[in-house]
């Protein structure tokens, strides 16, 4: 730690001690890939949607009318194609919610339950928690989860936090409140236990990549440099391929979706050849995150 009065020191000045105890804040422990999936499947698949909403732009005051409408569009148009396309193929999904998200369409949250997707923690208004203090994070993570089992009847046993901004207190708010899981972070592809400051916490991660999310190749920001580079089926043939590797490896592929993006008329085809490229295998079992998670540390 930097001394009172001294000049902060740059991490390359760092002594070891220091920059071990960084990196040893939050870890990866010991994987949990079970031999075999339910119903003796050689893969998982764990599809979950970030219902964002309005929450993207009210995080940072709501200052842009026009955003805060594109974010309306997942409710209206996304969240139903997405609850048609899923309940056509029977598969159940995992549904990420800011508590705000769900407390401006509480019906949407109460029939994604009622037809057994899940419903789990995304923060309260997409906050940034590395920018916040431990109290407010914890006040807020704790707020949101009282929020969800209000709306649904059921409290979440997973988070997933805003934009995967993890800071360095959100595993110890998250293993205090006893969640089962956290799907924020990106040490493997496989469920892994998380370590924190060297010691087990019971609190299993089931991974997330930028490669596996469809805001990286498909969102747009008009104010930055952040554009769609990429065509529908390219995202296609890239979220094809990450799935039949985890196939051959007889792990997990975990996917993550946005309402007001994968739900557009031009994107939704994506995710139904998906599925269809999937189920075409008769060995693979779609659960839950909190399913895959269950299972994964059970055969562990």
């Amino acid at each position: 730690m930097d001394e009172p009065g001294k000049p902060a020191m740059e991490p390359w000045q760092w002594p070891e001690e220091q920059w071990r105890r960084v990196v040893n804040g939050v870890r990866a422990g010991r994987s949990l890939r079970p031999e075999a999936w339910p119903n003796n499947a050689r893969c998982a698949v764990a599809l979950s949607f970030d219902s964002d909403h309005e929450t993207a732009d009210l995080r940072d005051g709501g200052r842009s009318t026009s955003v805060m409408s594109q974010g309306q569009y997942g409710p209206r148009q996304g969240v139903p194609r997405i609850r048609t396309l899923l309940n056509r193929f029977d598969v159940k999904a995992t549904f990420f919610v800011p508590a705000v998200a769900a407390l401006l369409y509480p019906d949407e949250q109460r029939q994604l339950a009622d037809e057994g997707h899940e419903i789990a923690l995304h923060g309260w208004i997409h906050e940034r928690n590395t920018l916040l203090p431990e109290q407010a994070e914890r006040d807020l993570q704790m707020r949101s989860s009282d929020t969800l089992e209000r709306i649904t009847g059921t409290r979440p046993v997973g988070i997933r936090t805003p934009s995967w901004d993890f800071s360095p207190n959100t595993l110890k708010i998250t293993k205090e409140m006893g969640l089962l899981y956290d799907s924020s972070l990106m040490a493997d592809n496989d469920c892994y236990e998380l370590v924190m400051d060297g010691e087990p916490t019971g609190v299993i991660e089931l991974p997330v990549e930028w490669i596996r999310d469809d805001a990286a190749y498909l969102h747009m920001d008009r104010w930055s440099g952040l554009r769609p580079y990429i065509g529908p089926a390219d995202v296609l043939s890239i979220f094809a391929k990450e799935f039949e590797l985890a196939y051959s490896e007889g792990g997990i592929f975990q996917l993550t979706m946005h309402p007001d993006i994968i739900g557009h008329r031009s994107r939704i085809w994506i995710l139904e050849e998906l599925i269809r490229t999937i189920k075409a295998r008769s060995d693979v079992w779609f659960g839950t995150h909190a399913d895959v998670v269950r299972h994964a540390k059970a055969a562990g």
